[in-house]
């Protein structure tokens, strides 16, 4: 996507610039309970714009019978109600509303998810991919050539592959069909020739607004020409190996769409995201694909009540995920910040109503959901192992990097795009870049060690990942490259490597 842009995912338009960024992520102390049993009653009620908030309480089904009862008394209207993480989705028109709960006994973090109303909301102009440049006899020219190399027909174009060694792990072990990956985005378009005999309808679902639909096509994009984000994803990880198009790095796996985006703006709202977490949880899915964000907040400030409501839910949904086998994988970030840094500019929050330039510190203020414990932060590199442009970086904030594209860094032919290329909605491929396609190199990856190691923790899997990382080190001369030659702030504990993932 280019930039600006309301979306905030972690993909570049091609030539275009920076769009599609990932998060960071802290669980904050729990707020201070009133200790009257009675529920405070709502100061107003129906007296402004309708919003949307999550409301975090102990777990527990009693508890959530009593935070029910102060929701309703507050002038809210239950949504939806995850007892099992104690997070409750609440419509109100009560400007008071948040006040009011944070004060009633068992609420531990009460906020709006959103400083826009619930209503449509207007599209802006973006950037448009690269589609591939070729004519049909040279496609089919290129996919006899690849067809006597026992490679799909796009595959030449996919420097991406052997840069870490997904085209050797394929001929060893392409991925088990036990293996699932939700992809948390935009929608995946499962009619797709690349995706179609990979996809899993039964752990697919609409999460946008917090509550899962699972109806046939549900977790399709809303529109195909502009929220193309999570189809391009899908193909990355897990393109078939079937004698079309391009190649996924866990060709053998299975994947699911989880579509949080909202219609319209394609806006990630922490509703939408809680319901994807707690859904993979719930549907045997191991590894979910975070190329994104929540928004409206790039940084979620744990002294503003409701960002820190926003993280606590995420995190407890995330958190949920993980205690269920699920391991979670994201972005780092499109912006060239260093994340470790004492503090970071924010100029695009909050981006579903009026944006205010702000100074953060990294320390309280934290990116949803990328670093939220246990999950593995994601940086993008490009054809010559050095860390694209665009990358956001940072010592011990970075875990892993994969490919994801640089137009500075261009490969040999055939390739000649230093983009990354994979499926588009409609069955068509495209070229994108961003920390949104490093991402799902390294979840096809994961999804590759679980198949070899079924029985491996979330925790393990992601220990594998860094212990088989090949890690290039520091140019020579760049000064943002900070750390040791096994772990630094570019690459982390190094670029992921596939084929350690299918024979160690």
């Amino acid at each position: 996507m280019a930039h600006p842009r309301s979306r905030r995912m972690r993909a570049l338009a091609v030539p275009l610039g920076l769009a599609l960024t990932a998060s960071l992520g802290f669980l904050p102390t729990a707020a201070t309970a009133a200790s009257a049993d009675t529920t405070p009653a709502a100061a107003a009620s129906d007296s402004g714009p309708l919003l949307s908030y999550v409301v975090n309480a102990t777990p527990g089904h009693t508890m959530a019978g009593r935070i029910a009862k102060a929701i309703s008394k507050a002038g809210g209207k239950v949504v939806i109600a995850h007892e099992r993480i104690g997070v409750t989705v609440v419509h109100s028109a009560n400007p008071q509303f948040a006040t009011v709960m944070r004060a009633v006994p068992g609420v531990q973090s009460a906020g709006a998810t959103r400083t826009a109303p619930l209503k449509a909301q207007g599209t802006t102009d973006i950037g448009k991919p690269q589609k591939i440049d070729l004519s049909k006899s040279q496609l089919t020219a290129a996919g006899k050539a690849a067809k006597a190399n026992g490679e799909e027909p796009l595959e030449p174009l996919q420097w991406d592959l052997p840069a870490i060694k997904a085209d050797q792990a394929a001929k060893v072990n392409p991925g088990s069909r036990k293996v699932t990956v939700g992809i948390i985005d935009t929608g995946v378009d499962d009619t797709h020739p690349d995706l179609k005999p990979n996809f899993s309808a039964k752990q697919s679902a609409n999460c946008v607004g917090g509550v899962a639909d699972t109806s046939k096509g549900a977790w399709r994009p809303w529109n195909p020409d502009e929220d193309y984000h999570g189809t391009h994803v899908a193909g990355t990880i897990a393109a078939a190996r079937n004698g079309v198009g391009v190649a996924g790095v866990a060709p053998g796996v299975k994947i699911a769409a989880l579509k949080v985006s909202e219609p319209e703006t394609s806006l990630f709202y922490a509703e939408s995201v809680v319901c994807a977490f707690v859904f993979a949880a719930d549907h045997g899915i191991s590894v979910t694909n975070n190329s994104y964000y929540v928004d409206p907040w790039m940084f979620n400030c744990k002294d503003d009540a409701d960002q820190a409501a926003i993280i606590d839910a995420v995190g407890r949904a995330a958190s949920y995920a993980q205690r269920k086998g699920v391991l979670n994988i994201a972005a780092a970030g499109n912006s060239g910040l260093d994340l470790a840094a004492p503090q970071l500019p924010d100029a695009s929050s909050p981006n579903d109503s009026t944006p205010v330039e702000r100074t953060v510190n990294p320390k309280t203020c934290w990116d949803v959901p990328t670093q939220l414990p246990g999950t593995v932060t994601v940086a993008a590199t490009g054809v010559h192992q050095l860390k694209s442009y665009y990358s956001n970086y940072g010592l011990g904030q970075i875990d892993v990097a994969a490919p994801g594209g640089d137009s500075r860094q261009v490969p040999e032919l055939p390739a000649k795009n230093g983009n990354i290329l994979s499926t588009m909605p409609g069955g068509d491929w495209a070229y994108l870049a961003g920390t949104s396609m490093a991402t799902p190199h390294v979840a096809g990856v994961a999804a590759l060690l679980k198949s070899a190691h079924p029985k491996s923790s979330p925790q393990e899997i992601q220990w594998l990942l860094k212990e088989q990382a090949d890690n290039p080190g520091c140019p020579t001369g760049d000064a943002t490259c900070t750390g040791t030659k096994h772990v630094n702030s570019h690459f982390g504990y190094g670029i992921v490597d596939a084929l350690d993932a299918v024979k160690k």
